[in-house]
């Protein structure tokens, strides 16, 4: 999320005021686990002083690109209480299996969803540890979830459509004193809670 020139520092959409914290000064930041704390704790600050900067809205685009293929693109989100763009346009593959006559050139929805949840997990266990002082050499996981596709078929009316059980496995290259507090700080991770605790997802069809 940082840049330089006519793209700033992620951080400095806190506020306008907000000065460029990394990309403008050559001196070094303090670093645990790779994430630069002098940023994220700036960044911290800022809400703190002004809980409305926590809003954010991020968005996704999807095109259906026939068969079972479709493609998702993410450009920019709201945050700040503005746009900011992402340095690149990201693209998703998304497609299903020949057994469920796709083509197989894209992971399908299901198994986005394990790397969405392996992916925040990491991320907040990483990025809530170096807040901690918790230092971490290496983290690697492993996810798998079940699905009767009985539900997804609507051949059984009471089978679920979704995923009955998710299991992360996780292997940490940590002092072992402290991997029970790694694991608690899975807690914070937003992709985690929201298959967890659920949100409102609002589904509105209109013609193109």
């Amino acid at each position: 999320m940082l840049g330089s020139g006519r793209r700033r520092s992620a951080a400095t959409y806190l506020t306008d005021e907000v000065r460029t914290m990394t990309t403008s000064s050559p001196t070094s930041t303090r670093q645990v686990n790779g994430v630069d704390l002098d940023t994220l704790m700036a960044t911290v600050q800022q809400i703190k002083d002004d809980p409305c900067l926590g809003a954010c809205r991020f968005r996704a685009r999807n095109a259906w690109l026939g068969g079972n293929r479709n493609r998702t693109t993410v450009s920019e989100f709201h945050g700040a209480r503005q746009d900011i763009p992402h340095l690149q346009t990201f693209t998703l593959e998304a497609d299903e299996p020949p057994i469920l006559a796709g083509h197989d050139e894209g992971a399908n929805p299901v198994e986005h969803l394990l790397h969405a949840l392996a992916s925040c997990l990491t991320t907040s266990m990483v990025a809530h540890a170096a807040v901690r002082g918790i230092a971490i050499e290496a983290l690697e996981s492993e996810l798998e979830g079940d699905i009767n596709l009985n539900g997804f078929l609507g051949l059984d009316p009471n089978m679920p459509k979704g995923y009955t059980e998710i299991r992360a496995r996780f292997r940490v290259k940590a002092r072992p004193e402290d991997l029970p507090r790694i694991r608690e700080l899975a807690e914070f991770s937003p992709v985690f809670n929201t298959i967890t605790q659920g949100a409102r997802v609002v589904v509105d069809v209109q013609a193109s």
